[in-house]
């Protein structure tokens, strides 16, 4: 029986959360795909949505259709955690790089500036029972140079990435400041995820 259900593919969640000490989970990825069968939701931000609202309500749809899929799959009933991370520049997101064009068009306007990343994270047994946390932080990227990043966006690090660029990896060595959560950037806040798995008993400590 697991003792949580991880709605993600995400090896840095996974590993994450094996550092807070949640032990026997089941990793169950939701997929955008799952998301439209069971919650009818949207990927894309939505007009007027604002950043902040856009990660908590993408995240959300994200535990909700997690949720259903262990009803609809006959899977034992556990707590499910989702998340989602969102980087955004002057207001604007910038998701995950379609391609090579799109990873160089934003490694050009990070350089040198100032954006925020934000992770929320949804947790709970069923609908009426799900509760929510958010990290902010700030990242500061330095001036890079064409070749810094043509070399950069001809790995395979930018592709699968919220803002086309992963702080854990080579994209650390651009990365002069920052102001908030390291686990939050990563993908999953550490404290705000401890916060809401503690009362559930499923941390070390």
């Amino acid at each position: 029986m697991p003792s949580l259900y991880l709605a993600s593919k995400s090896p840095r969640r996974r590993e994450l959360l094996t550092t807070i000490g949640v032990k026997d989970f089941d990793v169950m990825p939701v997929g955008m795909a799952d998301v439209l069968t069971f919650v009818e939701g949207d990927e894309e931000q939505l007009p007027g949505e604002t950043a902040a609202d856009y990660v908590v309500r993408t995240a959300k749809e994200k535990a909700l259709a997690a949720l259903a899929k262990i009803r609809a799959e006959g899977r034992t009933p556990a707590p499910v955690l989702a998340a989602d991370t969102v980087v955004s520049l002057d207001g604007t997101v910038l998701g995950k790089p379609a391609d090579r064009n799109e990873a160089r068009d934003f490694m050009q306007r990070l350089s040198g500036r100032t954006h925020e990343v934000r992770t929320a994270v949804w947790v709970g047994t069923d609908a009426e029972h799900l509760t929510s946390a958010v990290s902010v932080s700030r990242v500061t990227f330095a001036s890079l140079t064409e070749a810094q990043i043509e070399r950069y966006i001809a790995t395979d690090e930018p592709y699968d990435k919220a803002g086309g660029y992963g702080i854990q990896g080579l994209a650390g060595l651009f990365i002069a400041c920052i102001e908030g959560s390291y686990t939050g950037i990563m993908g999953l806040p550490v404290f705000e995820t401890g916060n809401l798995l503690r009362p559930l008993g499923l941390t070390a400590v």
